[in-house]
């Protein structure tokens, strides 16, 4: 069975995750075709579901002027300009969703691995050898909704900033945790 601990036993090349990651690395999708035998998940991040909240005035505003335009002469006209606002608000929930279920952030004992996309995939890797720091910049919202945007400075290359990512902090000591 693949994804058992240590403490339960696992199947010889198998991908190991740390039962206190369990509920969060359940389901490794394409990471479970990269990982190395042996090699064991310490963390499984994704964005944070801030990234919704873009879309949030455009509805507001669509819904608004729905609203509004129900005592207005044109009503057709206020209505329709309404809803192709909750459209666009719409469009701009379904890209953060899409955004989010396709991107997948994973440190394992030997290296970090950042994957995007569905059909053109986008990964990135670096060796933990290879990591010489972790930045992680979050403004006052982000501190208090936990994300951030965290960058992996490493020997001769930098990775490429990971922007929303959700719990920043964790993800860094996890990387700096060796």
């Amino acid at each position: 069975m693949r994804g058992l601990s240590q403490a339960q036993g696992k199947e010889v090349g198998s991908p190991t995750v740390t039962p206190k990651r369990r509920q969060r690395a359940g389901n490794l999708s394409y990471l479970r075709h990269v990982l190395q035998p042996g090699e064991t998940v310490r963390y499984r991040g994704s964005l944070h579901w801030v990234r919704y909240l873009n879309a949030v005035p455009w509805a507001v505003l669509g819904a608004a002027i729905i609203l509004v335009s129900r005592s207005t002469d044109k009503f057709a006209a206020w209505c329709i300009a309404g809803a192709i606002m909750l459209l666009a608000a719409l469009l701009m929930m379904l890209k953060a969703w899409f955004e989010r279920w396709t991107t997948e952030v994973l440190v394992t004992d030997r290296r970090v691995i950042y994957a995007r996309g569905f059909i053109q995939r986008h990964t990135v890797e670096i060796n933990m050898d290879k990591i010489e720091s972790v930045d992680v910049d979050q403004s006052i919202m982000g501190r208090a909704l936990d994300y951030g945007d965290v960058t992996i400075r490493g020997t001769g290359q930098t990775f490429e900033p990971l922007r929303q990512v959700d719990r920043p902090i964790e993800f860094r000591n996890e990387v700096t945790a060796r």
